[in-house]
């Protein structure tokens, strides 16, 4: 029952990492857009697009955010390996639980972001607060606070998922058995 309930979970976060990072993607795809109509409107108009500078600023966060979760999901986070590496080949079980502590660090780090991040992303969104010049172009702050406390949080759940697992990939290990 509670390995049902584990698996079910962890499929649940994974799809959910699959889908944030499917938005990020997108949210790539309308920056490129956005700055080739600048491109294009400055070339030929002599008329840059009001707000790219802000939506440009806008758009790196939200990408980070949103494609976070799926990498941590495949295990592609930035970081050194080469030593688990060289410890894993000698003594398997010293770099498994290496692993282990490094994935709860990780978590706890993720989740205490969250943490902060949710009770500014309440403010921001009762505040209305924005960001950008006033009169030409503005942008609300709540959605880049509401994208950092779900990515961060579901970056958290991903990595107890690995440390009660005890494996980096666990959809992955499971598909292979």
């Amino acid at each position: 029952m509670l390995k049902s309930a584990f698996a079910g979970l962890s499929r649940v976060a994974n799809a959910l990492a699959i889908t944030t990072n499917t938005l990020g993607t997108l949210v790539v795809l309308a920056l490129v857009v956005v700055l080739n109509v600048d491109v294009i409107a400055r070339g030929l108009f002599d008329a840059p697009l009001k707000g790219t500078y802000e939506m440009v600023q806008f758009s790196v966060v939200l990408i980070v955010f949103l494609q976070l979760p799926d990498v941590v999901r495949v295990d592609r986070l930035t970081r050194s390996d080469g030593f688990l590496s060289l410890i894993g080949s000698k003594r398997p079980s010293v770099a498994a639980n290496m692993r282990r502590i490094i994935n709860a660090v990780s978590a706890i780090l993720m989740g205490l972001i969250a943490y902060i991040t949710f009770p500014e992303f309440l403010h921001m969104w009762e505040t209305q607060d924005y960001f950008g010049v006033p009169g030409l172009f503005t942008l609300p702050w709540w959605p880049v606070k509401l994208v950092i406390t779900v990515g961060t949080a579901l970056s958290c759940l991903i990595f107890l998922i690995k440390v009660v697992s005890a494996q980096d990939r666990p959809d992955l290990e499971e598909a292979r058995s």
